[in-house]
């Protein structure tokens, strides 16, 4: 174990370098650029204004530079936000995404495999028909429709909850956010861990147990729960990371100041550095999260080794 983490971080350096790459050349490769929308200037200026970015240099060479600077935590002025880099704008919008996300991904781990597992137990029951069905309505409806509907409902019909505003993350109003993000991700953990429960219910050592006289409620928590957790903990890693780093739907619809919406208008502006600067934020979370999966692995399953 004490070799492994750091051997898995050596090995993931390629892959966030392939990333980058991929992620540098296409963003310059795309039509446009990110002062195509400026008024028209006269070229002396033009041409000043984009060797202010380096922009007027050999791709290639840019492509080094960026590297250079990303290797010393330096991810380079943002083009449509003069007054900041990069690096400011990310560490602005993350504790915002950071916390909503983070709460919902709680809050679905939560209900998630509680609703789970409870199908599971009353397997072709009336509540396991209405769980699996509430979980397909949550899988198919979009956040971009929950959403909405939770602010009229909530917001404007009972006037209970604030519609929209961060105000400094106040509990009232993440409630509404924090539960439309969480709804898909409820959704699909309770079908995982039904499925899986299902089928460790069937194995021979919970069979054992139950042999032996155990309470019911030891048998799911402390044999049936560690094994049908598997296909969930392997779910939960890019779904975090996902969650985390911000839904522009989301924070968007609320007006939460998170990275989800630098992204998409730093996508739609051309702001090369701010999209590059949240992709690779996004894709450390991912390294870092399957990291943590693999270890849950070994401590949820003994059979699973660590080398």
């Amino acid at each position: 174990m004490g070799a492994y983490v750091p051997r898995r971080i050596l090995a993931s350096i390629p892959t966030l370098l392939v990333i980058v790459t991929v992620a540098f050349f296409m963003m310059r490769i795309a039509p446009g650029g990110p002062f195509d929308h400026e008024r028209a200037l006269p070229a002396e200026i033009e041409k000043n204004v984009l060797a202010a970015y380096d922009l007027d240099q050999p791709l290639v060479l840019q492509y080094w530079d960026y590297l250079l600077g990303v290797s010393q935590g330096d991810f380079g002025p943002s083009f449509k936000y003069r007054d900041f880099t990069v690096a400011e704008l990310l560490r602005t919008g993350f504790p915002a995404s950071l916390k909503v996300g983070g709460l919902a991904i709680v809050l679905a781990v939560v209900v998630g495999i509680t609703l789970g597992t409870l199908a599971a137990l009353r397997q072709n029951t009336g509540f396991d028909y209405a769980v699996m069905a509430t979980a397909m309505t949550g899988i198919t409806i979009p956040n971009f429709v929950m959403a909405p509907l939770l602010t009229l409902i909530f917001g404007v019909y009972l006037s209970w909850l604030p519609v929209a505003g961060w105000n400094g993350g106040a509990p009232q109003n993440l409630i509404l956010p924090v539960i439309a993000l969480a709804l898909p991700q409820i959704a699909y953990i309770a079908r995982l861990t039904r499925g899986s429960m299902i089928e460790v219910l069937h194995t021979n050592y919970v069979r054992t147990a139950r042999a032996k006289g155990l309470r019911e409620r030891l048998v799911v928590v402390r044999h049936a729960l560690k094994g049908a957790l598997l296909p969930v903990v392997s779910y939960l890693g890019p779904a975090t990371a996902q969650v985390v780093t911000g839904s522009v739907v989301i924070e968007t619809i609320f007006g939460i100041p998170g990275i989800g919406r630098y992204f998409v208008q730093g996508a739609l502006n051309r702001d090369y550095t701010l999209v590059m600067g949240t992709v690779i934020v996004f894709a450390v979370l991912i390294i870092l999260l399957n990291l943590v999966v693999d270890l849950l692995y070994g401590l949820l399953d003994p059979k699973v080794k660590q080398r």
